[in-house]
C-alpha cells in the first residue's frame, strides 16, 4: 500500500470513528431527554382521564390530579418546551393536535375493549394512588403499555453538526495547503 493510499484510509477510518461516536453520542442524547419523560407522563395523565370519563371515575382523575399536580405541570412546561424547539410557531397547534390525537386512540383502544375497559383500566387508579414521588411516577408511566398517537423524537441535538466540523477542517486544509 501506497503512502497517499495509506493515509487515506487512516483518515477514513478516524472519520468512521468519528462519525460512530457522535452516534453514539446522539443515541445517549435520546435516552436522557426530559421530554421522553413527559410524554410517557402525558400518555398516562390522558389514560387515566379517558377511563375517568368512560367508567364514571372522575373524583379518582381528580385525586391524582390533586396528588401529582407539581409534576404534571412540570412536564407539561417540558412538552411545551419541545413543541416550542421543534415547530416553532406552530408549536401550540401542533401540541394541541397531540393532545387531541393522543384522547382519540386511547378512547378507540376503550371501545373495543369494550366493557372489559372498565375492568382492566380501573385498578390504574389504585396503582398510581400509592406512587410517592415524581420519580415514581414517571417509572410507572414508563413501564405501563400506555398507546400514543405517534412516534415522537425527543432526542436531544447535538451542539456543532458534522457537516460544520468537517467543512471547517477541510477549509482549514486547503488553507494551509495554499500557503505551502
Amino acid at each position: 500500500m501506497s503512502f497517499p493510499i495509506r493515509r487515506a484510509a487512516m483518515a477514513g477510518m478516524a472519520l468512521a470513528g468519528f462519525l460512530n461516536g457522535q452516534a453514539a453520542m446522539a443515541a445517549d442524547a435520546c435516552t436522557t431527554s426530559p421530554a421522553h419523560e413527559a410524554f410517557d407522563v402525558q400518555g398516562l395523565k390522558s389514560e387515566l382521564m379517558v377511563t375517568a370519563l368512560s367508567c364514571n371515575m372522575q373524583d379518582r382523575y381528580n385525586s391524582f390530579v390533586a396528588q401529582f399536580r407539581g409534576t404534571l405541570l412540570a412536564e407539561e412546561n417540558t412538552l411545551n418546551g419541545y413543541f416550542r424547539a421543534t415547530y416553532g410557531r406552530s408549536a401550540q397547534r401542533e401540541h394541541d393536535d397531540y393532545i387531541t390525537q393522543l384522547a382519540n386512540v386511547q378512547s378507540e383502544r376503550g371501545l373495543k375493549a369494550g366493557t372489559a375497559f372498565c375492568n382492566q383500566r380501573a385498578a390504574m387508579f389504585d396503582e398510581v394512588a400509592v406512587l410517592d414521588t415524581p420519580a415514581d411516577l414517571s417509572s410507572y408511566a414508563q413501564a405501563k403499555d400506555i398507546i400514543q398517537p405517534a412516534s415522537y423524537e425527543t432526542c436531544i441535538a447535538p451542539e456543532r453538526s458534522l457537516r460544520t466540523e468537517i467543512r471547517t477542517r477541510y477549509r482549514g486544509r486547503r488553507t494551509h495547503s495554499t500557503r505551502s
